[in-house]
């Protein structure tokens, strides 16, 4: 006969078995591939050229189907850059906006990588990226579109939601020069705490982390976490909502819908009208991995 107790292991491991598969499905196994196999390369190209792995990862995977397309396999083209007038290299044709548009061919995938970086570093309509700080991976993803990289109007989004779901953003803290992988000390500064939708929240310091938040608001961080719906490790970026309470299931009256812009997520959105992201992809009938287009109507309530 079994024990009380062993039945009740016994049954906490099959319902662990039972729901691993359905997390790991929300995982593109390509992705994660391509991730492994070219993040050393990415931080790299941060090191020498200060353009955000993260940035060139998320790139590298939307524009070459994690290495999968067909320009990608014929080309080694992992950036979909087009052949324009200074090109002098490998040329292939393949249907993009117009028919039968050039694009730049290489021999290997490093080179692509190569030009990809001196494309950006080298063309005077990038130049503004380059002031931004290097862990600001928004703000790249929303100049990219803004400067023309691409004409999809979800492009910028669609980068951060590749680097959110998929943690990218750490690539980007190795490709720091001189980071420290030292623990550094818990700050206790004050918080001015504010109130929104009946919600109370502090805006994020540069280089904030949710244990210094923790620490200065007499939470714990992990219950910080939860209320702002982010994995353990999210990094902050100055000026960033964080509610220190679970956050509603539609948003107050008269906020009834909300037009998406340039570089903003459904974890944004939510946060900027502190409602929970299930509550909005529910709300509007979207399936996890809907990204927000630019001009877009989103339901709040």
């Amino acid at each position: 006969m079994r024990s009380p107790i062993r039945t009740l292991v016994l049954f906490f491991l099959l319902a662990l078995a039972l729901t691993e598969p359905a997390t790991a499905q929300k995982k593109n196994a390509s992705y994660q591939k391509y991730i492994k196999e070219y993040s050393d390369l990415a931080v790299q190209h941060q090191r020498k050229y200060k353009i955000p792995a993260s940035i060139t990862l998320a790139q590298g995977i939307l524009e070459s189907g994690a290495g999968q397309s067909d320009l990608a396999r014929r080309s080694n083209n992992h950036f979909g850059i087009k052949c324009h007038t200074d090109w002098k290299g490998g040329r292939v044709y393949h249907d993009d906006d117009l028919r039968g548009e050039c694009f730049r061919k290489y021999k290997k995938v490093e080179e692509s990588y190569e030009d990809h970086s001196k494309f950006l570093t080298q063309r005077p309509r990038y130049a503004p990226l380059f002031k931004l700080n290097i862990t600001d991976y928004k703000g790249w993803a929303r100049g990219l579109q803004k400067c023309g990289y691409a004409t999809d109007k979800a492009y910028a989004n669609k980068l951060i939601k590749m680097i959110e779901d998929y943690k990218l953003y750490k690539f980007d803290r190795q490709g720091k020069k001189g980071t420290s992988h030292a623990k550094t000390p818990v700050s206790t500064i004050q918080r001015t705490i504010y109130k929104t939708h009946g919600l109370l929240y502090v805006y994020a310091e540069a280089n904030d982390t949710f244990e210094e938040i923790a620490a200065g608001t007499g939470f714990k961080a992990k219950d910080l976490k939860k209320f702002n719906e982010v994995p353990g490790d999210f990094p902050l970026q100055k000026g960033d909502i964080v509610y220190l309470q679970k956050k509603k299931v539609k948003a107050d009256k008269p906020h009834y819908d909300h037009v998406v812009q340039i570089g903003e997520s459904m974890h944004s959105i939510a946060q900027k009208y502190g409602i929970q992201m299930k509550s909005l992809y529910k709300i509007n009938k979207k399936q996890p991995d809907y990204t927000p287009a630019e001009g877009d109507v989103l339901k709040l309530r």
